[in-house]
């Protein structure tokens, strides 16, 4: 990795990872209404009383991957305890749909999860139209174009990703599995979250090899 970026990106986490959970290896984010989150939402400074201000990095796609993922696990637990949506769940699709931050979606409209625009919900600030693929049932693969969510921040991307899968019942089957992450992936595919279908092969491999299940919080 970079140890100047990794230096800088450990500092502006002090704040939040400043303790850890005994034995399951898990940064233990800050509750919902404490100062990380809501400055993660609302792109102020962060700061204790006393404190000098820190500003939290959101994920973008000038970070490698490493810091990527430590950027995306605060807003990655903050969905499980709102939602339950298994943390490793939501990073592995973070990187896949955003292709770690890099996307034209990802980069000019903050939309890390691909949420398209059916209607705009209780995060997202707009819509706009950007290039995508669909495919068939049979696999059939075809560029095409979509409207999709736009957000101020990515925290918003995080918090409406995890919102929209717990709201829709089609999901429902999927939230039977909260502690099985890739019998979750599966049935969120299998209720049509994505039409590649490759989609449960491509999200269980991240997260297994980059060890995502490790952020996942114990119920």
């Amino acid at each position: 990795m970079f140890p100047g970026i990794r230096r800088t990106l450990a500092t502006a986490l002090a704040a939040t990872f400043v303790s850890l959970t005994v034995g399951a290896g898990v940064a233990a984010a800050a509750p919902a209404d404490g100062p990380m989150f809501s400055c993660r939402s609302h792109s102020g400074d962060c700061r204790q009383p006393g404190s000098p201000p820190v500003i939290l990095p959101e994920p973008n796609g000038t970070m490698g991957q490493e810091e990527f993922i430590a950027a995306s696990v605060p807003g990655a637990q903050q969905s499980q305890r709102e939602h339950g949506v298994p943390s490793s769940v939501t990073l592995a699709q973070a990187i896949l749909e955003s292709g770690w931050g890099k996307s034209a979606l990802s980069t000019v409209d903050k939309n890390f999860f691909g949420m398209k625009c059916n209607g705009q919900g209780s995060y997202a600030i707009g819509c706009a139209s950007h290039n995508t693929s669909e495919c068939t049932p049979a696999g059939q693969c075809f560029p095409t174009t979509a409207s999709f969510r736009t957000y101020g921040s990515a925290a918003d991307s995080f918090r409406d990703h995890g919102a929209t899968l717990a709201s829709l019942s089609r999901y429902s089957v999927a939230f039977q599995f909260k502690n099985d992450p890739n019998r979750f992936v599966a049935e969120m595919h299998k209720a049509g979250y994505a039409t590649d279908p490759q989609y449960t092969v491509k999200l269980t491999g991240l997260m297994a090899k980059y060890n995502l299940y490790q952020f996942d919080l114990a119920a």
